[in-house]
């Protein structure tokens, strides 16, 4: 049940950010905006299947993200970083995780980037704290070996 309230939960933030979107489209993001992040690269054909027989003909829709993608790649270019499509694709993933959930954990081998990508958006997002919807960011890190 946590999985769809947080589809359900996305789908209103999207629907307040754009009432004049399509239900069909609203839908179909907020499903891919929280469960696309949490897929190996393996599982992703088999949703993207299920996806198109749920709504078939429906278009992915475009999402800009506007001065947060630009300023990403001008926070690569700071923290020495390329910004590569995928890399930014993983950011924005981490960007939209954190729209609908209040914690979450970054899992994956050494060396996969998971300390540059949250970095990187915070960067970003404290270089664009001018801007309405964005903040200074704080990230505190936790080692979950050291809790017993």
């Amino acid at each position: 049940m946590r999985a769809v309230k947080s589809v359900i939960n996305a789908a209103g933030l999207l629907k307040r950010a754009d009432p004049f979107m399509a239900e069909d489209q609203l839908l179909l993001r907020a499903l891919r905006d929280v469960n696309v992040p949490k897929f190996l690269k393996d599982d992703l054909p088999l949703f993207e299947n299920i996806i198109q027989d749920l709504f078939p003909g429906v278009e992915k829709p475009n999402i800009d993200y506007g001065p947060l993608l630009v300023q990403m790649k001008e926070s690569c270019g700071t923290l020495n970083l390329m910004p590569t499509e995928n890399f930014l694709a993983k950011i924005i993933q981490l960007y939209d995780t954190c729209q609908v959930r209040h914690g979450l954990m970054l899992v994956g081998p050494t060396g996969g980037g998971k300390t540059m990508n949250y970095k990187t958006l915070a960067h970003a997002m404290t270089q664009i704290r001018h801007l309405e919807k964005f903040e200074k960011v704080k990230y505190h890190i936790i080692n979950p070996k050291s809790i017993t």
